[in-house]
């Protein structure tokens, strides 16, 4: 690299010495010192003075003082003197004199005459690093300048200017005036000038490979330069350069750690304390506007001066090493910056930097993540407020819902000491949390662990029950009976505590039939020999048994359950009694009281401890979505259905997945519904009413898709099992009115026929509007004729009335059939286009296609069913995108319209398929001045 390219920006340097040089040249010398921080390239210049001024006939004089002061007084100036190669800087000066007269001045002056006798010609004395020369030198030097001022002697020195966290010694100009020295303090290098000389270097470059390149340079040249002879040793000849790396582990041979290390040397161990405490807390423990208290925790962390940290902070800023984040933050400017900076540091002494941080925040009042997030970084602590602590912060990431933080507090919590019950506490949550996280066996040890500890009952049964949620999910319901009936065992004095195991045993039974009916048959005898022996919730928990029996009609089972609802409960077994109200409350079509009692259940639970009631309640709140026909909210959070390589061939459908496959299905999307029903191998799937309900719902799409065949086997096994577990009314899955259906496509009257009456006999039991619309809409279409129509008008005003949209689109359809059979084609075209109108309300394409296909006149009037185009926009989808196009964000819109962003994102995505767009900028375009839907502002 020529002289051009390693004095960018330093032209006005060489001026000032040039000049300087003339004027020492006609007889008047004087004193420049080269001021800059350590890697701005003072040696650089330096050297360049000395080629410049040997060019023009001076004789130069040169040294390089050394920081260890072990080569004795004078050292400096005796090699400065000794470089003309006149005198062994090796031996003394006038021993003679030195020997008798032991004052310095004496020697000094000898020195002195020995300079002058260089100065017959012009001279130039260069002396780098001038700070680190002995302490006489220094002395000799400064008065050296005081009197070289009629002599051609040009002394030019360089000396470290840079804040440090130890306040420097004086400087060589301290004590004289102003017109014995010129002064130039070095800058870092600009941004441009460090690109140049990186293209100079390496030739072509992206330009986010060259801002790399500047940012880890830091406008150090010294830097910048190990990096560039780091990166092209690892580049083969001429290949282009690849991207900086973020950790000195990637780079060989090591030149620029190892110039970082020289950096840090150079500042002193206080200045490379507080570097280093910076780049181990990276600055995550700043907050906005508390620039002080930051300050403050990294002198506490280093054991620095806590006044001269802020100046530090804000001088290597202005050197280019730390730069603002957008948060104003300071952070090193580049991670592989930071990496250097640490990498010197020993492992020990970082992890103790982390726990002293921790206190002191901890002793400041910081936010418990923030003390934790240090904790993580050291070994056990041992000390009580580390576990609670790091209990606090778990509790915080798992409510802001970033289980994975969770998991990693609780984990690191355990290395803490903890009481028997603390410990307990920690181990469910923890496996609670691994389980939910991994799917898999993860977890399970803990929970086990837990169970086992000694302590609070009310604990230990919390570990139980969440071991048994695990177990039963992954099919082992035996094992899990076992674990809460070992600890029933345990609980004789506690019947409270025994009557909720009970109660867990017998929802989680639900993953097994025989296993079930066992369950239930002991609840029973219980129930009848005292209502104490099975609590309310387990009461509560019949009431749902006989209303999937087929043994009373809704009515009194809502009586059952507010009276219920009305008796004290203890805090553990309120949430199998809100969940289990709240499934009874949804197939009784209270939706609203079941949305309330859903509410209630999931702000009892604590969200990180695995509960059967958690899913359960969650799986209401899906089952009244589709109630509704909120398909956009079914299917809203895609990764919980969408099929990736690592869901495929999965064993175990839950209850959203079938909502899914029939939202798909009902939206239009086929082929997506039976991508999802194909990833499932059912073959290898454990007994759950899930299964079931996964079932029914591949039995809606094949039936869809035209296999009635193959429907009919799904909706058939789907009864089979369903009828195993006891459960007989169509509360739960209607398969006998779509197995009827399908009986009827394939020419079985008389099959379809026995079918529809028994789901209109079970419907009748439970004798709600919706079930007794869709029993009857089933039995019509197996009748047909006369008798057929007249139960399909019946069907269609009970639904009507009911306001039961998701049912009455399919029995206004079945109505116009059997009206267009009948030759009734205008009362058909009026049940048609009301369906359609639902249709499109709910954005139930299929059922809108369907009621359009059996249209007598099809489409051809224009009927507002289209399927692509403004028109085919449902409403809210009409609304949203109108908002959309007039500039609102999707966190505005579902402000505006109360609605989840997650359903803005569905209703927009719907829109542009329709639309045939692919993203917001094309809105406005597709829309041009239609108005936006009229919305009722929050609080109209």
């Amino acid at each position: 690299m020529g002289e051009t390219e390693a004095l960018r920006e330093r032209r006005e340097a060489l001026e000032l010495v040039a000049a300087e040089a003339d004027r020492a040249c006609a007889g008047s010398g004087r004193l420049v010192l080269l001021k800059g921080a350590t890697g701005t390239g003072r040696t650089a210049l330096l050297e360049a003075v000395t080629e410049r001024a040997a060019a023009r006939g001076m004789r130069v004089l040169r040294t390089r003082c050394s920081p260890d002061g072990e080569a004795g007084e004078f050292a400096a100036v005796l090699q400065l003197l000794s470089s003309g190669g006149e005198f062994d800087a090796g031996t003394k000066l006038f021993p003679d004199i030195f020997d008798d007269n032991p004052h310095h001045w004496s020697y000094a002056e000898h020195l002195w005459r020995r300079l002058r006798s260089y100065a017959a010609a012009p001279l130039l004395l260069a002396v780098d690093d001038v700070h680190c020369a002995d302490e006489p030198s220094r002395r000799w030097l400064v008065d050296a300048a005081r009197r070289i001022d009629a002599l051609p002697v040009l002394l030019v020195a360089t000396e470290r200017s840079q804040y440090d966290i130890d306040p420097p010694s004086a400087g060589l100009a301290h004590a004289l005036s102003p017109t014995l020295v010129r002064s130039h303090t070095l800058a870092p290098l600009s941004a441009d000038a460090a690109a140049q000389l990186i293209r100079s270097d390496v030739g072509a470059a992206t330009p986010a490979w060259v801002d790399d390149c500047v940012r880890a340079g830091a406008g150090s040249p010294l830097l910048l330069r190990a990096l560039l002879d780091d990166l092209r040793a690892q580049e083969p000849h001429g290949a282009p350069p690849r991207s900086v790396p973020d950790t000195c582990a990637a780079l060989y041979p090591g030149s620029y750690p190892a110039a970082v290390s020289w950096w840090l040397d150079s500042a002193g161990e206080a200045t490379a304390g507080v570097a280093r405490a910076l780049a181990a807390l990276d600055a995550d423990v700043w907050e906005e506007g508390h620039t002080e208290e930051f300050a403050e925790l990294l002198a506490e962390t280093a054991g620095a001066d806590p006044a001269r940290v802020p100046g530090w902070l804000t001088a290597m800023t202005r050197l280019g090493l730390l730069r603002p984040d957008p948060d104003g933050r300071p952070r090193f400017a580049h991670p592989l910056l930071r990496d250097a900076v640490l990498s010197g540091w020993p492992t020990v002494r970082r992890q103790a930097a982390h726990r002293t941080a921790a206190e002191a925040m901890l002793g400041r009042g910081d936010r418990a993540e923030a003390v934790a997030g240090q904790l993580l970084r050291t070994p056990a602590v041992g000390e009580a407020w580390a576990g609670v602590t790091l209990l606090d912060a778990a509790s915080v990431a798992v409510r802001d819902d970033r289980p994975d933080d969770g998991v990693s507090y609780l984990r690191r919590a355990l290395d803490e000491p903890l009481t028997p019950a603390r410990r307990t506490m920690v181990l469910t949550e923890l496996g609670s949390l691994e389980f939910a996280a991994a799917r898999s066996s993860a977890g399970i040890p803990r929970l086990t662990e837990a169970t086992r500890l000694p302590g609070m009952p009310q604990d230990r049964v919390r570990a139980a029950v969440a071991l048994g949620t695990v177990l039963a999910r992954r099919g082992k319901t035996r094992a899990a009976m076992d674990v809460l009936r070992g600890l029933d065992e345990q609980l004789t004095d506690h019947p409270d505590l025994i009557r909720l195991l009970q109660t867990a045993s017998a929802l989680l039974s639900d993953h097994d039939q025989s296993i079930r009916q066992e369950a239930y048959r002991w609840l029973h005898g219980a129930a009848e020999r005292s209502g104490d022996l099975v609590g309310t919730a387990g009461q509560a928990l019949l009431v749902r048994y006989d209303a999937t029996a087929g043994l009373i009609p809704a009515a009194t089972a809502m009586k059952r359950i507010h009276a219920l609802l009305d008796e004290p409960v203890d805090a553990l077994a309120e949430p199998f009694l809100l969940g289990t109200a709240a499934a009874v409350a949804q197939w009784a079509d209270e939706l609203v009281e079941a949305e309330g009692l859903v509410r209630r259940g999931l702000d009892r639970q604590s969200p990180s401890l695995l509960h059967p009631m958690h899913l359960a309640l969650l799986n209401v709140r899906a089952d009244i979505a589709a109630t509704r026909g909120q398909y956009a909210d079914l299917l809203a959070e895609p990764a919980d259905w969408q099929v990736t390589e690592a869901t495929r061939h999965r064993p175990d459908p839950a209850n959203a997945h079938g909502h899914a496959v029939i939202a798909l299905v009902e939206t239009g999307r086929t082929e997506e519904a039976a991508r999802l029903a194909d990833s499932f191998a059912l073959g290898d799937a454990h007994d759950s009413w899930e299964l079931n309900r996964f079932l029914y719902a591949r039995g809606v799409l094949r039936s869809a898709q035209g296999d009635h065949a193959g429907a009919l086997d799904d909706f058939l096994e789907c009864g089979r099992r369903q009828t195993a577990r006891d459960v007989v009314s169509p509360v739960v899955t209607p398969w006998r009115t779509a197995a009827a259906e399908c009986r009827s496509a394939l020419g079985r009257p008389q099959e379809a026929l026995r079918l529809a009456r028994e789901e209109l006999r079970l419907a009748q039991v439970w004798d709600t509007p919706r079930l007794v619309g869709r029993a009857l809409r089933g039995l019509a279409t197996a009748t047909g004729g006369r008798r057929g129509l007249e139960l399909a008008d019946r069907a269609v005003r009970i639904l009507r009335d009911a306001s039961a949209e998701t049912e009455l689109i399919p029995a206004l359809i079945g109505q116009g059939r059997q009206l267009v059979a009948a030759g009734d084609r205008s009362r058909a075209r009026d049940a048609l286009r009301e369906a359609a109108e639902h249709a499109e309300r709910l954005g139930a394409v299929r059922m809108r296609a369907l009621a359009e296909e059996v249209l007598p006149e099809g489409r051809s009037r224009g009927s507002a069913t289209a399927l692509t185009g403004w028109e085919a926009l449902t409403g809210s989808e009409r609304r949203i995108a109108a908002l959309a196009a007039d500039g609102r964000t999707n966190a505005e819109i579902a402000e505006l319209l109360h609605l989840a962003r997650r359903t803005v994102e569905t209703h927009l995505t719907s829109a542009y398929r329709k639309l045939g767009i692919r993203r917001r900028t094309e809105l406005t375009a597709v829309i041009g001045e239609r108005p936006a839907e009229p919305v009722e502002e929050p609080g109209g």
